[in-house]
């Protein structure tokens, strides 16, 4: 299965909704490169706006080939020159016009020794071929000379009525039957973020529907992060440095994430020994974690960190491009259906008690005696009143 953000990734510039003046930009630097002055665009904005997926179709339609890399992977001046220098300068194996894409320069790193920036800036001047760089935030100062050497083009954040008739089109397209508040509710919480909306709607659109409940899976979440965007950058890169910022912005606490990385190790790493691999990283963290448990020791936290985010991602040898339906581990589910029961049960022995003039831990060891009474409706009816029983603690005595 295709996940839809490549799926219905726009195949031209009228496709991407909601960039008209940044897409006009692109399109005019592309077709009259020769005549620019500066020979790179950073494209700049929030997250699922439309950056990369612009880049590309405007490169398609002027006939260009495009060759992407990601600035993440080529953070020193070695790897640079090796990658998008020689790219820079070589003609297309075809002879057809060329865009370089460098994509996320948010992951370079700040560090000056290895020369990225620096060198990206000299490559720019250089190159032969039109640069389009993509930022979320490129307003760091460690940017600054990167930013003098491009012109800078601004992506808005989409509204939530553009997300949200991109959305019904593709449920339309996907035969999925939606609840028309529960696709409203999503765009809004996407804040603009196509691609993470798109991600949420394929994760949580079971048998083809969509309902507001579904959505309710998601919780009132923050929109810096998800559980699923962390495991998202976890599982889908072979980059440490991307991995270790996953857990950045999650608001939970250890053992959950790691039973949603037990959960779904599975699901994600399906050769056996990518997947041998990263059960050791996971239980050598659960050996730290409870070291801290035991003796205090809070410094192992970040080696917890690093074990089940980038000692996760490196347990592959290569990405696994497959979509993946993500989803938080049952067991959390069971307990808190086994703490409701008890909770139920708890309540009932409290109204029997107090009625009875008996300890409530009394009550609650009579009441496996007392429940057949009540699966005769004639027997049960005087208790029901007498103890006030509403019709949830009823359903639990007769079932």
């Amino acid at each position: 299965m295709l996940p839809y953000t490549l799926k219905y990734a726009p195949k031209s510039t009228k496709e991407v909704i909601g960039q008209d003046r940044a897409i006009a930009v692109v399109t005019n630097f592309i077709t009259t490169f020769k005549k620019q002055k500066k020979k790179a665009l950073l494209l700049y904005g929030p997250p699922g706006s439309g950056k990369t997926c612009t880049a590309y179709a405007a490169a398609r339609e002027s006939n260009a080939e495009i060759l992407e890399v990601n600035a993440s992977d080529f953070r020193d001046e070695k790897k640079l020159n090796s990658s998008i220098g020689r790219a820079s300068r070589q003609q297309s194996l075809f002879a057809k016009s060329k865009v370089l894409l460098v994509d996320e320069i948010d992951g370079l790193f700040s560090t000056k020794d290895r020369g990225a920036v620096p060198t990206l800036v000299n490559l720019i001047k250089n190159s032969a071929f039109p640069l389009l760089l993509t930022a979320n935030n490129p307003w760091d100062k460690k940017y600054s000379k990167l930013r003098s050497a491009c012109e800078m083009v601004e992506f808005t954040q989409l509204s939530h009525q553009a997300v949200l008739s991109i959305l019904r089109d593709i449920c339309l397209k996907e035969n999925i039957n939606y609840e028309e508040k529960a696709l409203a509710s999503l765009s809004r919480r996407a804040g603009g973020d196509i691609r993470g909306a798109l991600i949420d709607l394929q994760t949580l659109a079971h048998n083809d529907t969509f309902t507001f409940e579904q959505l309710e899976l998601l919780g009132q979440r923050r929109q810096l992060d998800t559980m699923f965007n962390a495991l998202l950058k976890i599982f889908k890169t072979t980059d440490a440095f991307i991995a270790r910022t996953a857990f950045n912005d999650i608001d939970e606490d250890l053992e959950v994430i790691q039973q949603w990385i037990d959960e779904n190790l599975p699901k994600e790493y399906t050769k056996p020994y990518d997947l041998y691999r990263a059960y050791e990283k996971l239980s050598k963290a659960d050996v730290f974690r409870g070291r801290i448990m035991k003796r205090q020791h809070w410094h192992f936290l970040a080696v917890i960190n690093v074990l089940l985010s980038a000692g996760i991602a490196l347990s592959k040898d290569e990405k696994y491009t497959a979509f993946v339906r993500y989803s938080p581990t049952q067991r959390f589910l069971k307990v808190w259906r086994a703490n409701q029961r008890y909770a139920q049960r708890k309540a009932i022995a409290e109204k029997i008690a107090s009625k009875t003039h008996c300890s409530k831990k009394r009550a609650l060891h009579q009441l496996p005696y007392i429940q057949p009474i009540f699966k005769n409706k004639i027997t049960a009816a005087p208790l029901i009143r007498f103890f006030d029983l509403n019709k949830e603690e009823i359903a639990w005595l007769v079932k």
